[in-house]
Formats: C-alpha cells, sequence, structure tokens
C-alpha cells in the first residue's frame, strides 16, 4: 500500500481543498498549490476506512499505518533501505540515520549534510533556501537528491551530472567544478600551437578570474586568458 513517493498504509485528509490523498507530494501534483504538512490533522485508514486523527496506529483495527512516524510533518513511510529523521533545525524531516550518525546539521548553511562533510563544507549561510539554478526547484525542500560543488554551491545531483555534460563551471559563480589542471594545460598547449597575427604583437587584457577572485592583466588572444 501507499504510493510511489511513501509506502504507508492511510491516506491524508488536505485541509486546504477537503480531498484525500495518499501523501503532501501527491497532493502537490494534482493541485497548483502546496499543502501545509504542519496542519495535516485528519487521516483514513487504507485496511479499515477508518477515519480518524493522525497518527502511527489505526484507532480500530490496530494496524501500523508505517514504521516511521512523525507527528509534526505528519510523515509516514516504511521504506526499509531510506531511513528518515526529524530535524529541529530545518524544521522538517530528512532522509538518514539521524543526527550525528551520518548526518550533522550546520547552523551557518541550515541544512543537515552528510557526516564526512562536517570539517570540510564551504559554509554558505542558509544554503538551501534557494532554487536549484537549473531547474528552478526549490532546494532546501526538494525531495530530490542535493550536492554541494566545490565552491560550496548547491544543486540536484541529477542537474548536476546534466550539468557537466556541457560547461565544467558552477551556474552561479563561474568557479571551477573541480581540479581542471590537466584541462588547462591543454589549453596552454592549444594558444602555443595558435599564433596570433603580428598586428596583435604585445596587447594586453585584463581579466577576473573567477576561482580565484583576483584581477590582473595578461596577454590578450581571441579564444582564451589565462589568470
Amino acid at each position: 500500500l501507499g504510493c510511489k513517493h511513501y509506502s504507508r498504509q492511510n491516506q491524508i485528509l488536505s485541509h486546504c481543498c477537503n480531498k484525500w490523498y495518499t501523501c503532501r507530494l501527491c497532493h502537490n501534483e494534482a493541485n497548483n498549490h502546496e499543502i501545509d504538512r504542519t496542519k495535516i490533522t485528519t487521516m483514513i485508514c487504507m485496511l479499515c476506512s477508518q477515519i480518524q486523527q493522525s497518527s502511527q496506529t489505526c484507532v480500530n483495527c490496530q494496524a501500523t499505518m508505517s514504521t516511521y512516524y512523525c507527528d509534526i510533518c505528519h510523515l509516514w513511510d516504511s521504506a526499509e533501505d531510506s531511513p528518515i529523521y526529524h530535524c529541529n533545525d530545518c524544521g522538517i524531516c530528512r532522509r538518514g540515520e539521524g543526527l550525528d550518525k551520518d548526518n550533522f546539521h550546520c547552523k551557518t548553511c541550515n541544512i543537515c549534510m552528510n557526516i564526512t562533510m562536517k570539517d570540510n563544507h564551504k559554509c554558505i549561510e542558509r544554503n538551501l533556501e534557494s532554487d536549484c539554478p537549473i531547474c528552478g526547484e526549490y532546494l532546501f525542500t526538494s525531495v530530490n537528491t542535493v550536492v554541494f560543488m566545490d565552491c560550496g554551491h548547491s544543486i540536484h545531483q541529477e542537474c548536476y551530472h546534466s550539468l557537466i555534460q556541457n560547461t565544467y563551471k558552477c551556474p552561479i559563480c563561474l568557479k571551477s567544478l573541480g581540479d581542471m589542471s590537466h584541462y588547462f594545460k591543454r589549453i596552454d598547449k592549444h594558444l602555443r600551437n595558435q599564433k596570433l597575427p603580428p598586428e596583435y604583437k604585445g596587447y594586453q587584457s585584463k581579466v577576473f578570474c573567477n576561482d580565484c577572485q583576483e584581477r590582473c592583466v595578461t596577454k590578450f588572444h581571441f579564444l582564451y586568458h589565462k589568470c
């Protein structure tokens, strides 16, 4: 039982349109507005059809609606391979074993991250309280996997994989997405083999480097300028 989003044995009554949906995401996909998860107060057991207040156990047949239930977010799920916990700082439920287990909450970024990033990520204030630079979906409450680029900016994992097929730069700050030294060496070789017309000899350009955030003067070229 359940839907494509969650495994559960109940449906919820939307307070905004007074209709039954298996989950808030099913509601949001069917309407042009989003449901406030904290205001969900009524559910119906899919086993015995008993309408009742939101809870983990049916008051009529005593069936467990799901192995995980959050009384704040009113989230039910029984997926064995994808545990959930509630983060008080985020104010919503997150995927993972829990804080200080496989995740931690960064106060500056105001987001839960994998614990391996605790001491080696670049903090950006309220990092996920913005839209994905590729698809435009709000990242903070997105159910799709979000990754952090080397510059610190966030993006959907799927969007990131699409991005690197066309460019090596962050779409927000234009910094390199990774170690580009091998690529830059290829450009250096290309420039050495491509001679400029004599009239451009001695020309220089003022450039701003997106990677080091510094301005400098370098040799002029039609295509590339090296910091």
